[in-house]
């Protein structure tokens, strides 16, 4: 690949509002033949105007979902990409059925037109650069939602930016809004959309269907991808991004050009973390520079020692029977910050939630002192 500039970084506004807002559900659709995937439009109770977001940005929920034994309702944090561009008068999120997900499953089951959820501003720093650089964006499965935002968004300001979305699937059915992005694509030269399915069924036609039998990987990428500085934003299970993102670096395409959104935790062994300093009460230091100690729950009462028998703080909570709120378990969302009142701590991997002063993230902790913390 080309050498070119390391890109400027996203703007990104503060929180459009402190705290959850209610929002209704004004329309729910169905967006697959079975029903695995679900979208919701989103408007606000207090009828105010929505603000705008950074396409690519996601919305954190507190749900209230009903305890099988007791009925009474627990609360649940959850992450859902904003799928759609913003300046339209409501919000989407498209959900995937999780076998087994509590989030998903309520979603899905419970929650229909005119419900309200309790939502959080939209947050994130996996988003789309401004400027004229050539684009590819590669999805697995229902890692398209926030690149679905990125697209729209693009196409609506600047329809001639060269844009590439490859979309890996098992099959075609399993597309969200495939009918929409290869409209864009007649209609706009500049996007190029290729549909990728690793299990084609035999009614489906290559070319008509689907545009490649296979999954994504770094031959077609070369195969398709003029040599110029593309930005790259990849979104998918943990394997495609174990498996792209060293064949990406091995072509020659500059680390700061590559951007990622984890659904679930990439390994350390796919991209180390990034040495950014983070706004909270240490800084990150490298995994191996020991700690622990003592670590008190105060309104629960408990004080353990930290045995290094788990990776984070989050997980070392529930292993006590401590309930801690969390969403996305990788520090993207917040719903996770917990007060500090004593001690350090140690952070895994750089958050792209910047927690408050005085708090941690539990999810991409460890402690480096002895600990209290206000849970």
């Amino acid at each position: 690949m080309s050498d070119a500039s390391p890109p400027s970084p996203v703007p990104l506004p503060p929180p459009a509002w402190p705290g959850m807002r209610e929002m209704r559900v004004a329309n729910k659709t169905i967006e697959d033949p079975d029903g695995t995937i679900v979208s919701f439009e989103l408007v606000p109770v207090d009828g105010k105007p929505l603000p705008a977001f950074v396409p690519g940005q996601f919305l954190t929920f507190r749900l209230r979902i009903p305890d099988p034994a007791t009925g009474q309702p627990t609360s649940l944090a959850r992450c859902y990409s904003l799928s759609d561009r913003p300046g339209l008068e409501s919000y989407r999120i498209s959900v995937k059925r999780i076998p087994g997900g509590v989030g998903s499953g309520h979603l899905h089951d419970r929650v229909q037109t005119g419900a309200v959820l309790e939502v959080m501003a939209p947050s994130g720093r996996f988003c789309l650069h401004p400027g004229n650089d050539p684009v590819a964006l590669i999805a697995g499965g229902i890692g398209i939602t926030p690149l679905l935002s990125m697209i729209n968004a693009q196409i609506a300001r600047d329809p001639d930016r060269e844009l590439w979305l490859f979309y890996g699937v098992r099959h075609s059915g399993e597309a969200l809004q495939s009918a929409h992005l290869q409209a864009l694509a007649e209609r706009h030269p500049g996007f190029h959309y290729l549909l990728c399915c690793s299990q084609p069924g035999p009614e489906e036609r290559p070319g008509v269907d689907y545009h490649h039998a296979g999954r994504v990987d770094i031959t077609l990428l070369r195969l398709s991808l003029r040599l110029r500085p593309y930005l790259f934003y990849l979104c998918g299970p943990q394997t495609m991004l174990e498996s792209l993102i060293p064949a990406l670096e091995a072509w020659g395409v500059p680390g700061e050009r590559i951007h990622t959104e984890n659904f679930g935790v990439v390994s350390e062994a796919a991209r180390p973390p990034l040495a950014l300093p983070v706004a909270t009460s240490a800084l990150p230091v490298p995994r191996d520079a020991g700690g622990g100690g003592i670590v008190t729950f105060r309104l629960a009462n408990k004080k353990v020692r930290w045995d290094g028998s788990v990776r984070t703080l989050l997980e070392f909570a529930e292993n006590q029977g401590i309930e801690a709120p969390y969403g996305c378990r990788s520090g993207a969302c917040g719903a996770c910050q917990c007060v500090l009142e004593a001690g350090e701590v140690n952070y895994l991997s750089n958050p792209d939630y910047t927690p408050e002063p005085g708090t941690c993230l539990l999810c991409v902790t460890a402690p480096r002192t002895d600990l209290t913390l206000e849970l």
